[in-house]
């Protein structure tokens, strides 16, 4: 069976457009909405294509309609794209959101997974790297052979014991300084994490059309077309990181 595995799409179509893997089975982790500009197509793809998903804490917030309040970073961009996402879902998609699993565990070829957004402690919050001393006590008592994770945007694998933690990394939204969309492919046992150019170009046209907070709209372009937060936003203070708008 091949499966697709896609994490933090953030709004972001072009990206998931991109995405033309053959698949048999597709699972979404989370965060499907926020930060880019066509929250609501991405919401009815992983409806029509995702088998599982998982609620993120970006789903979480715009479904309840959370207000941020944030000065810097991904806080305050969660802050100006919070109500544009919100008006651009119908009542029928948030309420999708909010009624998305916290966690998901499940069979697949004969192999164990579970699927959280951010780690098995706290599925929606924590931020988890590659860190075998990090994972070891958060699968100490669980009997999964996969633990399928995002909300970090940056991919890796990782075998902690008999346990193996995939991070696709994020569709619309790279942290790693890699701007192209990332996803995993998990075919026969085997585990790819993969990247796909995309249109950047129509992300940030979209973006400019609909964000007019100025910092917000230079924020975000910079963000897709370098795969980071470039440090001329760190040097004004604007990139402070802020805890809960990952």
């Amino acid at each position: 069976m091949r499966v697709l595995v896609v994490a933090d799409i953030h709004g972001n179509r072009a990206a998931l457009e991109a995405v033309r893997e053959p698949f048999d089975l597709c699972l979404c982790v989370g965060d499907i909405v926020d930060y880019g500009p066509e929250p609501a197509w991405c919401v009815d793809w992983v409806r029509q294509n995702a088998t599982h998903c998982v609620r993120g804490n970006h789903d979480h917030g715009a479904s309840q309609n959370v207000d941020i309040h944030g000065v810097g970073g991904f806080r305050y961009l969660t802050s100006v794209t919070r109500p544009l996402t919100v008006a651009a879902l119908s009542t029928d998609q948030r309420r999708y959101l909010a009624e998305l699993p916290t966690s998901r565990m499940f069979t697949l070829d004969g192999k164990r997974f579970l699927m959280v957004h951010a780690t098995p402690r706290d599925p929606m919050d924590e931020y988890a790297s590659a860190n075998t001393a990090f994972w070891a006590p958060r699968l100490a008592r669980l009997k999964v052979d996969c633990v399928l994770v995002g909300h970090t945007h940056v991919p890796y694998t990782l075998r902690v014991g008999s346990t193996l933690v995939v991070n696709p990394g994020s569709v619309g939204v790279s942290r790693d300084g890699n701007p192209r969309a990332a996803y995993a492919i998990i075919d026969g046992g085997e585990v790819r994490l993969k990247r796909t150019e995309y249109s950047i170009e129509d992300t940030v046209a979209a973006t400019e059309a609909k964000v007019r907070d100025e910092t917000a709209r230079l924020m975000l372009a910079d963000i897709f077309r370098t795969g980071g937060m470039p440090t001329r936003w760190l040097h004004n203070g604007t990139a402070t990181n802020g805890n809960g708008a990952h």
